[in-house]
């Protein structure tokens, strides 16, 4: 055989390996078979029972809870018990007495009622303050698991560029046996697969710092992701949904509009310090003394009465609380629309943010299929010789760039979804099952 007919037939061969090339991932992929992936669900579920700051938070509120019962304990009879003992050397000898006392309060001039209404509406701001907390810890979830993700897919697309560029490598290096490359030739892929060999140290040590950030947030190491993530069916469908939704359910913003009713309950507390008030007391004792080698006993004592209390002249001291507790609360209603303007600009922002996301995503997703499609062309011309090393390396190029955009571009909304969803006050643990 001719050395001329030995160089189209390998050309041949070189054009049917370049053609098969593309089937090969997938036909892999169905042969190897896949291991369990986290899915963000999953990912939630874990932060939600195992974060340490969410547990911290839940343990406040747990505390904040309490003062209800604390404020209603005011208004609740109370029993004592005292008791005492001595020694005189006036002639009275060892004496000892004990005394019960119980006291009911009748009348508090509303001040019981109205530190109620103050506590209930701290636990109630408090439970809204929790969401917020939970909202934020999983938010943090999900950018970590979003960018842990593109750093596995940016990990995947160098490793795969760097086998693609090995095959092209050993191909034009067979066409230069052949003579029809040249050393040239060689040497761009040679330095495009130096290029991507960087690239790829520079993806896995970007990787590892989103593992020690996914560990932070989850409580585990991380392994391989789900990368299909369906989209939360409590994301609004329009902007002017989502303000709706923020004003109705944003969590921050509900937590000032309970602390404005929490201080107006305050104003009610500091006045009722200049209302009269009613107890009914009463006392009973016993005493025994030890004298002349004898046991004497005292008179029993006992005692029952109504206690009235009026302030009549404080030094301006419940006035002056009641002015401050004016202020407090005015400030408050200034917080609480300050609040309601965070959460419209909240929403209007997520909003935003999704909308570009989401365009990118589509946008990138039409350039990789098209990229895909002109490397495999490329690639099938330059089998004979209809393209040249650079168009291989640019088309190569312009692929992994594709790749890498697509999955950035994924991430992203991932983020962005999970904005809108705090933002909407719809972002809980069962916002991804």
């Amino acid at each position: 055989m001719s050395r001329s007919a030995r160089s189209c037939r390998a050309a041949r061969h070189v054009a049917l390996l370049l053609l098969l090339l593309p089937l090969i991932p997938p036909v892999i992929a169905q042969v190897i078979p896949r291991a369990s992936a986290e899915t963000l669900g999953d990912a939630i579920a874990a932060a939600y029972e195992t974060n340490p700051q969410l547990a911290a938070a839940r343990a406040r509120q747990e505390a904040l809870a309490e003062t209800p019962e604390q404020e209603r304990a005011l208004a609740r009879p109370t029993l004592s018990v005292e008791g005492n003992g001595g020694y005189d050397r006036q002639g009275y000898g060892k004496a000892a007495s004990l005394t019960a006392n119980l006291a009911l309060p009748i009348w508090t001039g509303g001040r019981v009622s109205s530190a109620l209404r103050a506590a209930n509406g701290d636990v109630a701001a408090g439970e809204q303050g929790l969401r917020d907390s939970e909202a934020a810890i999983l938010q943090g979830v999900v950018s970590a698991y979003a960018a842990l993700l593109y750093n596995q897919q940016a990990v995947e697309v160098a490793r795969v560029g760097i086998q693609r560029l090995d095959m092209q490598v050993s191909e034009t290096r067979a066409r230069y046996d052949l003579g029809q490359a040249t050393r040239t030739d060689v040497a761009q892929l040679e330095a495009q697969r130096a290029t991507v060999v960087a690239n790829l140290a520079d993806a896995e040590g970007a990787l590892a710092t989103a593992e020690a950030t996914y560990r932070a947030a989850v409580g585990h190491d991380a392994g391989t992701l789900v990368a299909d993530v369906p989209t939360p069916a409590a994301l609004p469908a329009s902007r002017d949904e989502a303000r709706r939704a923020a004003e109705d359910a944003n969590p921050a913003l509900l937590q000032q509009r309970l602390a404005v009713d929490a201080s107006a309950a305050r104003v009610d507390r500091a006045r009722a310090e200049g209302a009269p008030s009613v107890d009914l007391g009463g006392s009973l004792g016993r005493g025994e003394r030890w004298a002349d080698g004898r046991l004497d006993d005292f008179e029993n004592a006992a005692s029952v009465g109504i206690t009235l209390r009026v302030p009549l002249l404080t030094g301006g001291l419940v006035a002056s609380r009641v002015r401050q507790a004016e202020a407090n609360t005015r400030a408050e209603r200034f917080l609480a629309d300050a609040a309601e303007r965070d959460a419209m600009r909240g929403a209007d922002t997520a909003w935003a943010a999704l909308t570009a996301a989401g365009a990118r995503l589509r946008a990138n997703t039409e350039g990789l299929a098209a990229a895909d499609l002109a490397l495999k062309g490329v690639r099938a011309e330059y089998a004979f010789g209809l393209r040249s090393t650079v168009d291989i390396l640019v088309a190569d190029q312009s692929l992994r760039a594709a790749q890498l955009a697509v999955a950035l571009a994924k991430s992203d909304v991932l983020v962005a979804e999970a904005g809108l969803l705090r933002a909407v006050g719809k972002l809980g643990r069962t916002a991804y099952e």
